[in-house]
């Protein structure tokens, strides 16, 4: 794959972590926040995370 794919994954990646940590954020301030959901998501940022550093290596860096 090119290198314009990867940083493209990458960036879009990061996003993807920017909007999930949001979410965790609004749902922490609930009066009863869905401790599960916030697990999953948290689960998706280390996914996406994990994501970010194969591109990374992938593209030398």
């Amino acid at each position: 794959m090119s290198q314009r794919h990867h940083q493209k994954a990458i960036e879009s990646l990061a996003q993807r972590i920017t909007e999930h940590q949001e979410k965790i954020r609004l749902e922490s301030e609930k009066s009863f926040p869905d401790e599960g959901l916030i697990k999953h998501w948290e689960k998706e940022i280390r996914a996406f995370d994990k994501a970010i550093q194969q591109a990374r290596k992938r593209l030398g860096q």
